[in-house]
């Protein structure tokens, strides 16, 4: 039976990661750059006792720091978080509640994107996510459509990606090459001339582009499964 995301799970899952890490919740917000009281008790109710949410930046953030998967951590099936395959609803602070969304078979054919990755143009739809007011103009959706990536992400599957976010070895990233085909990959390496890419489906072998051959790269920060 699905659950929904509930404010005392989500807590709770922030500080189980820190116990994993042998960390407290200071120490993982330290960890993370972020203020080392923003998972303090006193920081997860309002005065008026309302609940109040981390933000998706900060949760990003910790899992950058640890290495821990997302939708790991948001599928805990010892109660952590209880996600239910969907984007999170609740009482996030506020932030736009809806982002453009594209079916990824799509996304190389035109108009769809700036020089720079970012959504732009019609056509898009829309799917509700909390992005971080940030990143609002960054953060869109792709619907993975067939096969091409199993197992790991299966038809219907939603990748959220990030537009301007820095990427690093093991990221799994969205890149547009300059012939307009989009692919969603692993990143494995890359240099000041060439980037390695290993692929998801592991039918289908590495490719290695040079950066002059790329028109940009997007890095996923959630995959909705």
């Amino acid at each position: 039976m699905s659950r929904k995301l509930r404010h005392s799970a989500i807590w709770d899952a922030i500080d189980d990661l820190a116990a994993r890490h042998k960390l407290t919740p200071s120490g993982l917000a330290r960890k993370a750059g972020l203020d080392p009281t923003a998972f303090n008790k006193s920081k997860r109710l309002g005065k008026d006792g309302r609940e109040r949410w981390p933000s998706m930046e900060s949760i990003a953030k910790v899992l950058d720091a640890t290495g821990t998967d997302l939708s790991a951590f948001l599928s805990a099936d010892d109660g952590n978080a209880g996600y239910n395959g969907a984007p999170p609803t609740g009482a996030f602070p506020p932030q736009p509640s809806t982002i453009p969304l594209l079916g990824l078979a799509r996304a190389g054919t035109g108009g769809f994107f700036d020089d720079g990755g970012f959504p732009v143009g019609q056509g898009w739809d829309e799917v509700d996510f909390p992005a971080p007011a940030r990143a609002s103009q960054s953060v869109y959706a792709l619907e993975v459509q067939g096969e091409s990536m199993l197992p790991l992400y299966r038809d219907g599957d939603v990748l959220i990606v990030e537009a301007n976010a820095e990427t690093r070895k093991g990221d799994r990233v969205v890149v547009k090459t300059l012939e307009g085909e989009v692919m969603a990959k692993v990143l494995v390496r890359r240099t000041s001339r060439q980037i390695e890419l290993m692929s998801i489906n592991p039918a289908h072998d590495n490719l290695t582009f040079d950066l002059s051959a790329v028109e940009w790269i997007a890095r996923i920060i959630w995959a909705s499964q």
